[in-house]
This record gives structure tokens, C-alpha cells and sequence, in this order.
């Protein structure tokens, strides 16, 4: 089967080449035999109907690749035609005495229709097409096809280099490669042979001038001399004929220069020609309705016609709006595909497996009637949390994620949960309709109401009615709502989460808005001595410290210090602690005045016993017995909640070999109170020493 089918088509091929090379021959005998009026007029009609072709072809094709046979096709018309201003010259002069149809009737209908019995019209005629076709279209097409080629054979190298970037890089496999390479030669090849192809048009155009007049000449003596013909019979037979010849060669030969200089003119457009002109035209509406304003300034001068002007005013005024209205519904229509696609896209996301592996980073999730309860106030949850983010990007250096709130109905009803990464780190249960009257260690007040503890700090409480609470202010007690109660406790959680919500990216992202130095400062640094990972910890140990990054260019300075000597990340956080004194201090500092707290020798030489050196002295491990370490608690926690309840602001001060470990079990009780060592304590700061831990 396989075997027949290569036959049928070697056999098809086979005659196209017979019937090709047939016509070619055919063309070479019109050169040198005599063929009779009845094949001249079928000749002739075949070369204008292969003319029109070739402009059709050109009109719609979409690129002039598509036409690449287009050099040959030329080749073939203008050889045919030629052929045939040979065949009808011989039948001119040998039979133009007999009549204007002696040389056929197609001759004989464009002498009689174009001239109109006139052989001075038609010869004007001639020469104005001649001109046309030689002077502006052949001239025209020739110099684009030259420049053209000049320009496609430069780029040649660039879009090969191109091309092996692209399969380089994967964007495209080898077959794709092979593809655009071919298309490459092929276009090249084609301007190539374009640029050779418009020198037959041009020699086409000559060639049918000097035929012209040669008929006219030398028709003439023949009449003349031959046939016994007046000077002016001749001149008048002859000419008609000679004109009338030309007009039948010079039509075709202008449709074919109109072709080629439409296929050269196309260039990189993409599309046939009437889509390239018209959206292109057409792309500009007040282009349109400017020209039609000046075609109605024309109609309305004196001496200008009116009626044609106000047509074109108004085809081109209607046209401008159409071109309005179809923008418009195309752009309405784009835009709701691209709703459309957007929300199929968030309906997929929501019911795809990927998406229930997806968590907010900070998610607020109500109960069913607490969510009910603040519905109305759901805007200013969403205002009061961006002021809140905010506040914490001024006073911490980063800003935090966005807070997503949430519904859940497997909570209890009237709680609330808060969760980081996915995971729940508060909760709490809110009495809807009452207000916390925030009691602290003072007396509860003589109002009805049930004792519980604030969220945030486990501050004693009592929680009234709402028709209490301006009783309870008068009272000097302060009260917080619903709203106040659930801000205040995310605010706490997020501050004390801070070094879980600073990702890698927000690193990055601090790093990358700095100033260009302090870019480049970080860059040398990661590359030799620390990583942007091991950068981004100790960003977090100072978080976690609740030391603000604002500072972080300072914070750079001292990492490139130490990063050298010490790779520890808890090592180069005490050197950038040292270094962030005047900040540390200043952020505790009341009215100039720093207020500490010392840990007494006791616990310092406590403290000193219990860490673990290697053999070059440095601490390994801290190493403190438990119930010691109890009675630590117990007593620091003894005497700081006493500084505590006096409401004064204060740090604790100790040795910076034991700093870190000090804080370590700090935190975990009071984890507000900041842990300062000797040395981070700034230079000139006016201290108040208002107790010991001993």
C-alpha cells in the first residue's frame, strides 16, 4: 500500500514537471515561430490572468515567506510576456495593414476601448503607465528589495546566535531549532533573490518601451513602403496597433510591479494586506475624526464640491465610532475573560489538594457568634490591624505579614484563636456584651461582675455589663472592649513570635533597600564569611530579644566586624549588642535615666561556676543544677514583680559571658524585662541603680 502510494505521487510530480517544462518551451517557440491571432489571444489573456493571480496571491498572503516562489513566477511572467510582444510585433508588421484586429482581437478591443479611436490618447496613456510603472512603483520595490536584503543578510548572525541562546537556555527543543534555522536561509535566500527579481520588472518596463516604439517605426515604413500606404494611414494603423500592444503588455506588467512592490513593502507585518492596512488605519479613531472635521472645513470652502467631501466627512466620522464601540465591547470582553479566568482559577486553588497545604502566617479565626457578634465592626478590625502593622514596622524595622482573618465553626462559639504558621498559639473566650475592667493588684471594685485575667499580660480583671462601664471609669478604672481585648492580645503574640515571622524573603528584602554601599558591604560578607541564611539568624536573635533591626546598616557594620573571627550566631549577637548600646539603652530610658536592676554576686558567681569551657576557654555549654536554677526563679521573679508592681521601667544587668543564659531563664518568666550586659550599657547614660537579685 505504502509502496502505491509513493507511486501516485512520484507519477503526480512527474507531470507537474512535464506540464511545467512544456510551458517553458512553449514560451521559448513563441520567441522564434509564427503563431497565428487565435493563440495570441488566448497568450495575452493568459499573461494578465496570471498577472491578477500573482496580485491576489500577494494581497492575502501572510508573510512575504509565504510567497518565496515569487522571484521564479516573475521570471516566468516577464519571459512570457516578452514572448508574446515578439509574436504580436511579427503579426503587427507583417498583417497591420489589414485592419486594427489584424494582430487579434484583444489588440484590437484595448486599441479601440483605451484610445477610443484616437491613437494620441492611447500613445499619452502608454507613456503615463510606462512612467508610473518604471519612474515609481519598479523604482520603488527595487530600492526596498535592495535595502531589504542588505539588512536581512546583516542580521543573519544575530538571529543565529539568537537562536543557539534560546536552545541553550531550553526555551525551545532541537526540532524547533532546526525549524527556525531553516526559516532563517529561507528568508534570507528570498530577499536575496527579491533583490534580483525587481531588476525584471525594471528591464520588463524598458524592454516594452522600446518595443513600442520599434513597432510604430518600423510599422510605419512598412505601410508605407510595402503596401502602398499613405504616411498618415500608417502612421495612424500602426500606431494604434503598436499602442494597443503595449497597453495589452504594459497592464500586466504594472499589476505584476504592484505585486512585487506590495510583497517587498510587507516587511515584518504579520497578516494579508487588507488586515495589516485596515487595523492599522483603523487603530487610530481620532485620526479619523480629525480627518473628517477637515473634510467637512473643505466642503464648506467656496468653490470645493460639497456632496463628495461630506461623504468621506461622513464615512470617516462613522467609521471613527464603530472603531469606538468595537474597543470598548473588545475591551468589556477581555475584561470579563479575565474575571472569569481569575475566578475559575480561585475556585480551582480553593478545591485543590495544594491549596489545604497552603497557611497564613498570622491568622486571627473566630467562632461562629463571635464572627456574627463583630460583623458590623469588620472594617475597623481591618483598619485598627494595618495601623497596628504599622506601629510594629516603625518600632521593629520590618513589617510584619498581612493578619488573615477567619471563620471557623469547630472553635467554641464565642472564642477566638490565634495562629502562626498554621499553628495555635492563644486563645481566648470573650463575654460578649461586657467589658474587662482591668484591675491589676487593686481592690475590685464594688460593681457586679465575675473576676477573670486579661489575655494579653494575665492582668486580674472583672468582667461587667457594658451599662457598668462608664461606672467603672468613674471609678479610675480603665476598661477595654471586645475589639480592644482581641487587638491587644494578637499585638502581644505577634511581638512575641517576631523571629518566626521574619522569612528569609523579608531579609532579603531589608537587605535589597538599603543603600547601594551597605548592598555591596552584604554581598562581600555572605560570600566570604556568613551566609544569608546565618545573616537572617542573627536578624532573629535580636527579634527574638525584642532588639529592633531599624538600624540595620549598624547592624551590618558590626556583623562584617566579628563574622571574620566568630561563626557562632549567639557569639556575633553579643558583638552587635555592643555595638547597639546607645540603642538598647535608649529605648528603656524614662526622663534621661536608666533605671537597672544588678544580679548580685551571688548569683554571678553562680552563674560563672556553671559554664562549661573547652581547652582554649571558651564557654561550651552552661551547665546549672536544677533546683538551683529553681531557686533563681524564684527569687528574681520575687524581686522583680515588686519593681514591676511600682510601675517602673528597669533592665537587668549582668557579666556578658553570662548574659545569654541569664536571659534564657528571664523570658521565660517576665519575658518583657531586657537583659543587659556591663558592656552594652552606652557610654555617658545616667544609671539608677534600684535593687539586686541576691
Amino acid at each position: 500500500m505504502a509502496v502505491t502510494e509513493a507511486l501516485d505521487r512520484s507519477a503526480s510530480s512527474h507531470g507537474k514537471d512535464i506540464i511545467f517544462a512544456g510551458g517553458v518551451i512553449l514560451i521559448l517557440a513563441i520567441l522564434f515561430l509564427p503563431i497565428p491571432t487565435v493563440l495570441i489571444d488566448f497568450g495575452l489573456s493568459v499573461s494578465i490572468a496570471l498577472s491578477v493571480l500573482i496580485l491576489m496571491v500577494s494581497l492575502w498572503i501572510a508573510r512575504p515567506l509565504d510567497f518565496s516562489s515569487f522571484p521564479t513566477i516573475l521570471l516566468v511572467a516577464t519571459m512570457l510576456r516578452l514572448s508574446m510582444n515578439i509574436a504580436t510585433t511579427r503579426v503587427i508588421l507583417s498583417q497591420g495593414h489589414e485592419g486594427v484586429n489584424s494582430a487579434g482581437f484583444v489588440i484590437g478591443g484595448f486599441s479601440s476601448f483605451v484610445m477610443g479611436g484616437d491613437f494620441v490618447i492611447g500613445l499619452i496613456v502608454f507613456l503615463i503607465l510606462v512612467i508610473v510603472n518604471f519612474v515609481v512603483i519598479t523604482k520603488g520595490s527595487t530600492r526596498i528589495a535592495e535595502v531589504g536584503a542588505r539588512f536581512t543578510l546583516d542580521a543573519i548572525p544575530g538571529k543565529q546566535m539568537s537562536i543557539d541562546a534560546d536552545l541553550s537556555a531550553g526555551i525551545i527543543d532541537e526540532k524547533e531549532a532546526q525549524h527556525r534555522r531553516q526559516e532563517l536561509e529561507e528568508e534570507s535566500s528570498f530577499f536575496g533573490s527579491m533583490d534580483g527579481a525587481s531588476k525584471f520588472v525594471r528591464g520588463d518596463a524598458i524592454a516594452g518601451l522600446i518595443i513600442t516604439a520599434i513597432n510604430i517605426f518600423g510599422g510605419i515604413v512598412i505601410g508605407y513602403t510595402r503596401h502602398e500606404m499613405s504616411l498618415g494611414e500608417a502612421a495612424d494603423v500602426f500606431t494604434k496597433l503598436s499602442v494597443g500592444d503595449g497597453l495589452v503588455s504594459q497592464i500586466p506588467a504594472l499589476i505584476v510591479s504592484l505585486a512585487a512592490g506590495l510583497l517587498v513593502s510587507k516587511g515584518g507585518t504579520r497578516g494579508s494586506a487588507d488586515k495589516a492596512i485596515f487595523d492599522q488605519l483603523g487603530a487610530y479613531p481620532r485620526a479619523l475624526q480629525l480627518a473628517a472635521l477637515l473634510m467637512v472645513i473643505f466642503a464648506i470652502m467656496p468653490g470645493l464640491p460639497m456632496l463628495p467631501f461630506l461623504t468621506l466627512a461622513a464615512v470617516m466620522a462613522g467609521a471613527a465610532f464603530l472603531i469606538d464601540q468595537r474597543v470598548a465591547n473588545e475591551a468589556e470582553v477581555k475584561k470579563k475573560t479575565v474575571e472569569q479566568a481569575e475566578r475559575d482559577k480561585t475556585d480551582a486553588d480553593k478545591n485543590s489538594v495544594k491549596s489545604s497545604l497552603a497557611t497564613s502566617e498570622i491568622e486571627l479565626v473566630l467562632g461562629k457568634q463571635l464572627a456574627t457578634h463583630l460583623s458590623p465592626k469588620r472594617e475597623e478590625l481591618a483598619f485598627r490591624m494595618t495601623k497596628m502593622r504599622k506601629k510594629f514596622a516603625s518600632q521593629y524595622g520590618f513589617v510584619i505579614p498581612d493578619v488573615r482573618l477567619n471563620d471557623d465553626l469547630s472553635i467554641p462559639d464565642k472564642s477566638y484563636e490565634i495562629k502562626i504558621h498554621g499553628t495555635t498559639v492563644a486563645s481566648y473566650e470573650l463575654r460578649l456584651g461586657e467589658v474587662l475592667a482591668l484591675i491589676g493588684e487593686g481592690e475590685l471594685p464594688d460593681i457586679p461582675g465575675e473576676e477573670t485575667k486579661e489575655p494579653a499580660f494575665g492582668m486580674r480583671a472583672l468582667s461587667v455589663l457594658e451599662s457598668f462601664q462608664e461606672e467603672v471609669k468613674q471609678q479610675g478604672i480603665p476598661t477595654a472592649d471586645n475589639v480592644a481585648i482581641m487587638l491587644t492580645h494578637l499585638s502581644e503574640v505577634i511581638r512575641n513570635n517576631l523571629p518566626q515571622l521574619l522569612s528569609y524573603k523579608d531579609a532579603k528584602t531589608l537587605i535589597d533597600g538599603l543603600d547601594p554601599e551597605y548592598r555591596k558591604l552584604t554581598e562581600d560578607m555572605c560570600t566570604n564569611h556568613i551566609t544569608y541564611p546565618g545573616l537572617q539568624a542573627v536578624l532573629r536573635l535580636l527579634l527574638a530579644e525584642r532588639v529592633s533591626i531599624r538600624n540595620l546598616h549598624l547592624i551590618l557594620e558590626a556583623i562584617a566586624e566579628i563574622a571574620p573571627h566568630i561563626r557562632r550566631s549567639e557569639k556575633i549577637v553579643e558583638h552587635v549588642r555592643m555595638r547597639m548600646a546607645q540603642q538598647l539603652c535608649g529605648d528603656i530610658t524614662i526622663n534621661g535615666t536608666l533605671s537597672v536592676l544588678r544580679l548580685g554576686n551571688r548569683w554571678d558567681l553562680a552563674f560563672h561556676e556553671s559554664l562549661k569551657r573547652d581547652s582554649k576557654g571558651e564557654v561550651r555549654e552552661f551547665d546549672m543544677d536544677p533546683a538551683l536554677l529553681e531557686e533563681f526563679g524564684s527569687e528574681a521573679t520575687k524581686v522583680i514583680r515588686s519593681h514591676l508592681e511600682n510601675g517602673t521601667q528597669f533592665a537587668l544587668v549582668t557579666a556578658p559571658e553570662v548574659r545569654p543564659y541569664v536571659r534564657m531563664i528571664i523570658e521565660r518568666l517576665h519575658p518583657n524585662l531586657p537583659v543587659l550586659s556591663h558592656v552594652e550599657i552606652a557610654r555617658g547614660a545616667d544609671l539608677n541603680i534600684i535593687g539586686a537579685v541576691s
